[in-house]
């Protein structure tokens, strides 16, 4: 089962907000999905996003793959970019124990 998180569009006619949802690549746009991480509403402005960034880095985590938009919008909300910061701060630390770890036994 390949996981996406997407969006759902909810809302009236010519009044869109999109929810941001974790689901199956196979069920449709507006159907079953496995569980809600945020939403969008493009016509309120400044405070048209709000995510659950928890939920969002776990399912990233677990191999959840976002759609084209929806890694546009936790690119501007910055998750991407504070995720590469860690995961290279980690490889960085990784790295520099085996280098402390030779000196101490030479």
């Amino acid at each position: 089962m390949a996981v996406k998180i997407r969006l759902r569009r909810v809302g009236r006619k010519k009044s869109p907000m999109y929810r941001i949802v974790v689901a199956d690549s196979k069920s449709p746009r507006d159907g079953k999905f496995i569980e809600i991480v945020g939403q969008y509403q493009p016509r309120t402005g400044d405070t048209a996003l709000n995510l659950d960034m928890d939920r969002v880095n776990h399912w990233l985590n677990v191999g959840a793959q976002p759609t084209d938009t929806v890694r546009s919008l936790l690119r501007k909300a910055g998750l991407l970019k504070q995720r590469h910061e860690t995961r290279l701060a980690s490889k960085l630390q990784a790295a520099a124990v085996p280098v402390a770890e030779k000196k101490d036994d030479a």
